[in-house]
């Protein structure tokens, strides 16, 4: 009996911040569809976690600890990842580590910080990984916001202008990289991380009233809704798609 064509079959995926939430989900949406996964976080034993979970399912899973927040051994993990599998195809930067809160209550270096960590980290990233992915026609794929376009910017201020930053970058780089074959998308998601588990838990009535005004009905799954978004993105039926922002919402936020 043959066994089904898996549309990632030996592609090589590095995904920042995969030792939980979106990007774990990300990573076994992509292992399932065949793919070899680069686990990269700041926290070792999550990683193992999550290599764990992606070997049960038969793929290949290293980790590498890293905070993308010092950007300067980004290259060097990159090219490491790149030694150990044999190349990248696929590069996805999900990690984040910013601020929320009124924009008076917020000092310099809070503000920095989400910028440092979303489009100076993935900047550095798409960097490195570029001439890996230049060679067999490798696919990014950026994680944004809704809250670019939320209607009340008041508190999401540093979070939405830091991402905001960051898809500007993805629409630079797939109109600069299209012709090295290289496509690159971002996407804005809703899902159930252990964050938003935990601001639910505290906040239960303003979880509902969120949860109340996504058409869908539900904040999606970091796998299932997440995760085989971003497998559609890095296959063969989205070959046509770059320098686009995919919101993952339930149909919440208007990007028009």
């Amino acid at each position: 009996m043959r066994q089904p064509v898996r549309n990632l079959d030996g592609k090589v995926v590095v995904i920042s911040g995969a030792g939980q939430g979106v990007g774990q989900g990300i990573a076994l949406a992509l292992a399932s569809e065949g793919a070899s996964v680069a686990v990269l976080g700041r926290t070792a034993a999550k990683l193992e976690t999550t290599c764990e979970m992606l070997r049960a399912r038969g793929a290949k899973a290293e980790p590498f600890v890293l905070d993308v927040l010092d950007t300067d051994r980004i290259p060097g993990v990159v090219e490491a990842v790149a030694e150990r599998f044999g190349g990248i195809d696929i590069l996805v930067n999900n990690a984040y580590t910013g601020c929320y809160g009124p924009l008076l209550s917020l000092n310099d270096g809070q503000f920095r910080k989400g910028f440092e960590s979303g489009p100076f980290a993935a900047f550095t990233f798409m960097k490195a990984a570029h001439p890996y992915l230049k060679r067999n026609g490798g696919v990014i794929v950026n994680l944004v916001t809704s809250a670019m376009v939320r209607w009340d910017l008041s508190t999401y201020g540093a979070y939405a202008a830091a991402k905001s930053a960051l898809r500007t970058l993805t629409r630079a780089a797939a109109n600069e990289w299209g012709r090295d074959g290289i496509r690159v998308n971002a996407i804005a998601p809703h899902a159930v991380s252990p964050a938003y588990a935990k601001w639910q838990a505290t906040h239960p009535d303003e979880a509902a009233e969120f949860c109340a005004s996504i058409p869908l009905g539900y904040v999606g799954d970091c796998e299932q809704d997440i995760g085989r978004a971003v497998v559609m993105l890095c296959g063969p039926d989205a070959r046509y798609l770059t320098g686009a922002t995919v919101p993952l919402d339930g149909g919440q936020a208007n990007f028009d």
